[in-house]
């Protein structure tokens, strides 16, 4: 569902384990300008109340019974591609975090994620936005890549030219989004302002056709942006 600007940000909370439910629903409800619109223990239930509440915004757990988590990200953004999921789960290897971007996760953190974060990935989302934890960013990128080529030992390794007409500079903020950073983390490493941030990550995202962070995070895998 899009959000407009003036009504509060829309969340479904979902997790089969009663009291984390209860105690992420008391967290979110104390959120300025967010609004719990309902709570879900499995993904079948998430998916019908995704339907009759139109939430901007899921926290998905993954492992839970009768449907999981993956599967009831993809059911909900393929019957409404505005839907921002973000998964908090308490699993963070390859696999799972695969499956989620796979299925259509906007975001994901672990359950050890502090409040600030929480509140950081449900505001980013509304604004379709991505948001990772560092750790799970880096792990995404080493679950969908394949090994690179060994080069010849007869002839020495080529510095590899840039794809798409992407600039040194484009592909260094595109290797920095992959690695899980904000703009102004980004802007730190970089040593340039957060305007300056913005526009060459408008500039890059036009050249390589990526809607958002996690489409720029599969880009930096397949062209082995970052990588040695």
């Amino acid at each position: 569902m899009q959000r407009s600007g003036a009504e509060p940000i829309r969340v479904l909370v979902v997790d089969d384990q009663q009291i984390v439910r209860e105690g992420l629903v008391a967290l979110v409800t104390l959120i300025d300008e967010v609004e719990v619109v309902g709570q879900a223990g499995d993904g079948a239930e998430a998916v019908r109340l995704a339907r009759e509440t139109s939430p901007h915004v899921v926290l998905m757990d993954l492992r839970m019974p009768v449907l999981d988590g993956a599967e009831a990200t993809r059911q909900i953004v393929a019957a409404d591609p505005e839907t921002n999921v973000v998964v908090l789960s308490t699993y963070a290897d390859n696999e799972s975090i695969a499956a989620a971007m796979r299925a259509g996760a906007r975001g994901y953190l672990t359950k050890d994620a502090t409040r600030t974060q929480i509140t950081t990935a449900i505001r980013s989302a509304a604004e379709g936005q991505s948001t990772f934890d560092p750790t799970v960013s880096r792990r995404l990128v080493a679950a969908l890549s394949e090994p690179a080529a060994e080069p010849s030992a007869a002839a020495p390794a080529r510095k590899p030219s840039l794809p798409d007409g992407l600039t040194a500079r484009e592909a260094e903020v595109i290797e920095l989004i992959a690695r899980g950073l904000t703009n102004a983390e980004i802007a730190a490493e970089l040593f340039i302002g957060e305007t300056t941030v913005k526009t060459h990550i408008n500039n890059a995202f036009l050249k390589i056709g990526a809607k958002n962070r996690v489409d720029a995070v599969r880009y930096a895998y397949q062209h082995g942006i970052g990588r040695p």
